[in-house]
């Protein structure tokens, strides 16, 4: 075929396949000789997909693969910075790239790459060919570079979010159309190619810059009417660079190409050398894919081929999904009248498991209203039932229900039985949702699996586990996305109003992935060896979490109200010193202006300007300041700041926000835990967040005092004392320390004897609390730099200590190293119960990988923390079933409850045994657990 008008050009941005595929899946390894092979796996994944969705009309007519030539271009030689602080390549990655190309060439793709040109000029030069020979081109990548490229019948697609970018797209990432796209740029720079651009200018100042003189020239040669001192010195200094940096971003599209889009022609795959490269690959599903789309018998394989690295099994990843069962939308079942219902409930209970799912109308399950249910039995079939939809598509639409819903009473009448029996499995992603919205209900789910916290429990440290996120990578498939449904901005609505047949195909669809990623991970628990950690430490969390979250805490509105109004009279104190001691009035909450105040003004050495030409004016810089009393005036200004920074905060965040989160019908606030939101296992808590409540200062404090106990109840605290250096000292296996903690001894007082060889009756608070830090910063890898931030010494002294740290404790040090090992040896960490927590990171090279090396060592010991009242969180419920009390919050070490008076004593002594022999019998630790206890009419007594 001659390429010509009708032709449609798909140009393939290999190399951002490539890294999207290496960085998207957990590290793999070829089985029979351990070759990596992840990004290899995924590339192929991801261009298969290309190759069968887009077939028919609407597909391209010609296609190819460009990839990035591994030598310097023609860039290096204008400037010889160019991308010289990228980082080198992962050393597992680097092998991989010759097999991209030739997985592309074993696809019958063309595959282009050229000597002293990127990739994108090579695209940049195909699209001018093929749209000047009256053609249409589709580039397949996110890459910014590119938008440049797009109009005039050039367009972009994001394969990983299904998302054209167009003109208008452009527009809105860079504020200008594409062709003044390399004038932002320009002017802006880019760190991460090396990109000088203008100092202080980032791309919104770039955009209204050239909105404003129309292009670049005109912009640098008029420079001089700039009104703004900085923007004009830094446009009339750095001329020169910014229009060095213009050639650079500015892609040639006269490349010396070789070949003709006719070259380009799609063409089928020859099954003899796709098949060979593939089961050479040890590609099993893969190649059975492709074997069924071809029509050919696949080769055997051996089974599980495809390994993670440094695992000892397969786990799920695109490259190893069952089979598939084509997404069918229009297949879906909208379920209107009784019959239905009935037929689906009989084939639920033929099939004993149900994957369930609920719509409504707020993310807030305490206030959400129940808009319908979605329910899938068999991958392909699913349906919806809606119960809430109202009349029209926008708020102002009237109230009434949209004809031909069932009552929603009827429909939960007749699905609680099925919901509750323990004969039949339900299974949810993301379940705790789901579970307290039909506990609203009376209904009370059991048993259930939940696919979110399965891969919580397999992949934790390799990516999130949003459903969305799962289904693109274990199932290769993309779900719709919400905001297509509900819209964004003032203009968004709620799912009741969504109209019923857009809704059945989103909704049951979130059924339909949900038991499609359920049937993908079961059978994977065992084969990552972590079954007992989802059975014993992450489901049955679920149930007890959603209930200590509908009974919420009482919040007092009325002491947080008079606490906003002390902590702004508070704020404008200091802010009228502060003022004072800069002698000028300016904004104490403006970082810019407070720069200016600090270097300019007042002469701070030091100073350090970031993109935007402001000084850096963070915690860090500000506490350095603080701590050099020679500055005088400057340090005490600095001070003062973050006196008000801290109040300002704890007002903002704290008096005035959780007011807003009073629930009006229960007159309490009512967080929500997610259990797959850390690495670690710890629970993080939100909307609002109480996790984060300052406990060290006294205002900090002090809010705990508006969380009451209701009337004629009490709150109590059972604290887990020194929890982590309770494990760091059996893990580690130091006996000074074990013993310190069997004796009960203060075991800050006891490291700094040990350390600085003061006996413990001669012991100054002041050695105790450089122990104390010592102590604490050790379990998170702390540095020289760090320790003396903290204790505000010079760093050669922060090290000192550090370093006789190591030597009183070598085990600790011995710990550390080994763990380190491990992790890199096998690619994740282990807690004492069996939780893994991978680090794909800690081979890396650079900064990330002390980062790496820091949470590597930290995550067994925050783990096993978190692992331990996970365990005491769930045995709670029975322990204390025969007392009027319930618990109500989880912060980190920390349980809190409600309990009636006259019953806090008893609640206190079951609750502490529970907690105290948490750990048993799975783990039996060389030190106790310590429960401290306090009780109080609030928060702030009982803790």
């Amino acid at each position: 075929m001659t390429f010509g008008k009708g032709c449609h050009l798909h140009l393939i941005d290999g190399s951002a396949f490539i890294f999207r595929a290496y960085h998207a899946l957990p590290p793999l390894t070829r089985k029979s000789d351990g070759l990596p092979i992840g990004a290899v796996a995924g590339f192929c994944n991801m261009l298969w997909g290309q190759l069968t969705q887009n077939r028919g009309k609407s597909g391209p007519t010609h296609i190819a693969v460009v990839f990035d030539y591994s030598s310097k271009t023609f860039r290096d030689e204008i400037y010889d910075k160019y991308k010289a602080n990228r980082p080198d390549l992962p050393e597992d990655l680097r092998p991989q790239f010759p097999l991209t190309r030739e997985a592309t060439r074993a696809f019958n793709v063309a595959c282009l790459e050229m000597e002293g040109y990127e990739a994108d000029d090579i695209i940049a030069t195909l699209a001018r060919q093929a749209t000047e020979a009256g053609g249409d081109v589709t580039i397949i990548s996110s890459d910014k570079d590119l938008m440049q490229l797009v109009g005039n019948g050039v367009v972009m697609f994001d394969a990983m979010k299904s998302r054209t970018i167009d003109r208008d797209e452009v527009i809105e990432k860079f504020g200008v159309p594409p062709e003044r796209v390399v004038d932002v740029q320009a002017l802006a720079g880019d760190s991460v190619d090396n990109v000088p651009g203008a100092p202080g200018i980032g791309i919104k100042t770039a955009a209204l810059l050239i909105n404003e003189f129309g292009d670049l020239e005109t912009l640098l040669a008029r420079a001089g009417e700039i009104k703004q001192p900085k923007r004009r010195e830094a446009l009339e200094g750095s001329a020169d660079l910014i229009r060095i940096s213009k050639r650079l971003v500015t892609l040639d599209a006269h490349a010396p190409v070789t070949g003709t889009l006719d070259d380009l022609e799609v063409r089928e795959p020859q099954p003899g050398p796709l098949m060979e490269f593939l089961s050479r690959m040890e590609f099993r599903t893969l190649t059975r894919r492709v074997a069924e789309a071809l029509k050919i018998e696949a080769p055997a394989m051996p089974d599980n081929s495809l390994t993670p690295a440094h695992a000892a099994e397969p786990a799920s990843s695109p490259a190893a999904e069952p089979d598939r069962v084509p997404f069918l939308h229009d297949a879906y079942e909208c379920i209107r009248d009784r019959a239905a219902l009935d037929r689906w409930i009989a084939a639920i209970r033929d099939a004993g498991h149900v994957a369930v799912d609920t719509e409504t109308t707020s993310l807030d399950e305490m206030r959400a209203d129940l808009v319908g249910i979605s329910l899938a039995v068999v991958p392909g079939q699913a349906c919806y039932i809606p119960l809430g939809h109202r009349q029209g598509g926008d708020l102002f639409a009237g109230d009434a229900l949209t004809e031909g819903q069932l009552p929603a009473d009827t429909v939960l009448a007749a699905l609680k039985p099925v919901l509750e029996d323990e004969a039949i499995l339900k299974i949810g992603q993301n379940m705790k949702y789901d579970w307290k919205i039909f506990a609203r209900h009376g209904i009370r789910i059991a048993p259930f699996d939940d696919t979110m916290l399965m891969s919580y429990a397999m992949h934790a440290g390799l990516h999130n586990h949003g459903m969305d996120g799962l289904s693109d990578r274990y199932l290769g498939h993309k779900p719709i996305e919400i905001k297509s449904l509900l819209g964004s901005g003032k203009s968004a609505v709620t799912f009741d109003r969504v109209p019923v047949d857009t809704a059945v195909r989103y909704a049951a669809e979130d059924a339909d992935v949900t038991l499609r990623l359920w049937q993908a991970f079961r059978p994977d628990l065992h084969r990552a060896q972590v079954t007992t950690v989802y059975e014993t430490l992450e489901r049955p969390l679920v149930p007890v979490l959603a209930e200590m979250e509908m009974a919420g805490i009482r919040v007092d509105p009325n002491v947080l109200s008079r606490m906003s109004n002390a902590f702004a009279q508070q704020m404008a104190g200091l802010e009228a010193g502060i003022q004072e001691l800069a002698g000028q009035p300016f904004n104490v909450g403006s970082p810019k202006q407070l720069g200016e105040i600090l270097f300019d003004v007042m002469g701070v050495p030091g100073g350090e300007k970031g993109k935007t030409g402001a000084y850096a004016t963070g915690a860090d810089v500000l506490e350095d300041i603080a701590a050099n009393t020679d500055l005088g005036r400057p340090a005490e200004l600095a001070a003062r700041v973050l006196d008000w920074r801290q109040v300002s905060k704890l007002k903002s965040t704290y008096t005035d926000a959780l007011q807003t989160h009073i629930n009006p019908e229960t007159g309490r606030v009512h967080t929500s835990y997610s259990i797959a939101g850390a690495n670690t296992g710890r629970l993080a808590s939100t909307d609002p967040n109480l996790q984060n409540i300052p406990v060290r200062t006294e205002e900090g404090r002090r809010i705990r005092e508006a969380f009451v106990a209701g009337p004629g109840m009490r709150l109590v605290s059972l604290d887990y004392s020194q929890i982590e250096l309770r494990i760091l000292a059996h893990v580690a296996d130091i006996p000074a320390l074990k013993q310190a903690f069997r004796d009960g001894i203060d075991i800050h007082a006891m490291t700094a004897s040990q350390m600085f060889n003061v006996p413990l009756d001669q012991m100054t608070l002041e050695v105790r609390r450089r122990a104390k830090a010592i102590n604490f910063g050790v379990i998170y890898g702390i540095s020289g730099f760090g320790l003396a931030r903290n204790l505000r010494i010079p760093r050669a002294e922060a090290q000192a200590f550090i370093d006789t740290y190591f030597e009183r404790f070598p085990g600790i040090r011995e710990y550390m190293d080994a763990t380190v090992a491990f992790a890199k040896d096998k690619g994740f960490v282990q807690t004492l119960f069996g939780r893994k927590i991978h680090t794909p990171e800690i081979n890396a090279k650079g900064p990330t990988a002390g980062f790496a090396r820091r949470a590597a060592i930290n995550a067994p010991i925050q783990g096993a923390a978190a692992d331990i009242i996970r365990r005491a969180m769930i045995r709670m419920p029975p322990a204390i079933a025969g007392l009027p009390a319930r618990m109500l919050l989880q912060v980190h070490d920390e349980l809190l409850f409600e309990v009636e008076d006259g019953a806090a004593d008893d609640l206190i002594a079951a609750a502490r045994r529970t907690m105290e022999g948490a750990a048993h019998p799975a783990v039996h630790l060389d030190v106790p657990l310590v429960v401290d206890a306090g009780q109080g009419a609030n928060w702030a007594e009982a803790h």
